[in-house]
């Protein structure tokens, strides 16, 4: 069994995961543009919100630029497809490796502590509720907020079009859609969200890292997808719910895995359990579609 802290750690981690799973949804599944960006769009939102809390501006500025800066790095990525014609892959692989590089120059070196610093989850201390239970009750209510607002966005007449180029760019270029502005916007927003979820992250973790945005783009699918094996994404607001859902599922089951004593797994191993998950959710829809079809099939 978890302790409170393993599982309320689960819970919190999972709530900043779901953010980046918001981001690959808008890039995956909405503009079908697979995007690397969140790699290093990750830890460069904890980067600037590190290095300006540091500075003396208040976290919730300072979260607010993180999130610009990750909109500005998913924006290089989309225009080097839409302006330089670069496969969308390469593009940003291109961007990803780019940004190590600029983190570091943001950082000043390859990690920077928060521990001492006030972040946005300091005056939530006040509240007497447990030290653990604190950033899981912040980050739910700021990614409900980020839920209720990307569904309204995709409701929108932009949001409409932004999936009609997801969906078919040359029949929305044909409706006089804007296919490369929408594409822009669409990889900018995506991003944005990873880079608030890289800025919460060192916030909670009390430290911004230039690695700790290795394996992002993984934890972020296996949250999308294993989100959609339970949830079934058949509107906007059930795909939007099937992410945070994911990501939850996601932390729990690796917290339960390494506390498990009878599996034997260690830290180190959780780049093997991480791709287990992600087969058994790729997996499983199709074997419970197959039972479901020939039930149906024999009771007919």
């Amino acid at each position: 069994m978890l302790s409170d802290i393993a599982l309320y750690g689960a819970f919190e981690t999972g709530l900043i995961y779901g953010l980046v799973a918001f981001g690959i949804y808008i890039s995956f599944r909405v503009l079908d543009f697979p995007d690397l960006t969140v790699d290093g769009s990750f830890p460069l939102g904890a980067a600037v919100s590190a290095v300006l809390i540091i500075d003396g501006v208040n976290p919730w500025l300072a979260t607010g630029a993180a999130i610009l800066a990750g909109m500005a790095a998913g924006s290089v990525t989309a225009l080097l497809n839409v302006k330089l014609k670069i496969l969308n892959l390469l593009a940003s692989i291109l961007t990803m490796i780019a940004l190590y590089s600029v983190n570091l120059r943001i950082m000043g070196r390859p990690n920077v502590a928060l521990l001492t610093e006030e972040t946005v989850l300091t005056p939530w201390y006040d509240l007497g509720l447990a030290y653990h239970q604190v950033p899981v009750l912040l980050f739910t209510i700021v990614i409900a907020i980020a839920l209720v607002l990307l569904w309204r966005f995709m409701k929108s007449e932009t949001g409409l079009a932004m999936r009609a180029t997801g969906a078919n760019a040359r029949m929305a270029r044909a409706q006089g859609i804007a296919t490369g502005g929408m594409i822009v916007l669409g990889v900018a927003l995506s991003n944005g969200l990873v880079g608030l979820a890289g800025a919460l992250f060192a916030q909670s973790q009390g430290a911004a890292d230039v690695t700790m945005g290795v394996g992002v783009i993984v934890i972020g699918l296996a949250s999308l997808i294993g989100g959609e094996a339970v949830i079934t994404p058949s509107s906007v607001l059930r795909a939007l719910i099937a992410c945070v859902v994911g990501a939850i599922i996601y932390r729990l089951a690796i917290a339960f895995a390494l506390n498990a004593d009878v599996l034997g797994l260690q830290a180190q191993d959780l780049n093997l359990i991480t791709a287990v998950l992600v087969t058994l959710a790729i997996v499983l829809p199709g074997v419970r579609n197959s039972v479901v079809n020939k039930f149906s099939r024999s009771k007919a």
